[in-house]
């Protein structure tokens, strides 16, 4: 039987990664994965290898402050045996490109694997799978009020 304990840590592992990346904190979310980690996003479109390639990857994609973005996971099913673990996901997210004045939506289904490593979990293998993405214009006249970037998080409107 599945440990609560043990499917509590993953999930507050998956959702530390998940902040991290929106946060931009790419050391922090990679120091959550092994060394050896694989990652396949958009379906395979990239694939990587290696804590580092990860971050520098991600550093370069989405780096930018005015690229906004909001990885909301949930519906955990999650089995672990012993020291390793898998993980499904649902996921939707929203990425708004400021610069562009694109918005890009979407909804995917991660499928993970978990090592316990010195105690800890850690992310051996992430990756997603899109149900559908869309990119559309943002509506005229729509202005960004509020983000952890630029306004430190504090709404304009107040």
């Amino acid at each position: 039987m599945t440990s609560l304990e043990d499917v509590y840590a993953i999930q507050k592992l998956k959702y530390a990664y998940c902040r991290f990346l929106d946060t931009k904190d790419f050391g922090s979310m990679c120091g959550l994965m092994t060394e050896d980690v694989t990652v396949t996003y958009g379906g395979g479109a990239i694939t990587l290898t290696g804590r580092q390639a990860v971050e520098a990857y991600l550093s370069n994609a989405m780096g930018s402050e005015t690229m906004l973005s909001s990885h909301l996971v949930s519906h955990p099913e999650i089995e672990v045996t012993g020291d390793a673990a898998t993980g499904r996901w649902a996921l939707q997210d929203v990425v708004i490109l400021e610069d562009f004045g694109m918005a890009i939506r979407g909804a995917s289904l991660y499928e993970d694997r978990y090592v316990r490593v010195e105690g800890q979990w850690r992310i051996q293998h992430t990756g997603y799978k899109r149900l559908y993405e869309e990119i559309a214009p943002r509506p005229e006249g729509t202005r960004t009020t509020a983000a952890w970037f630029g306004t430190e998080g504090r709404s304009g409107l107040v």
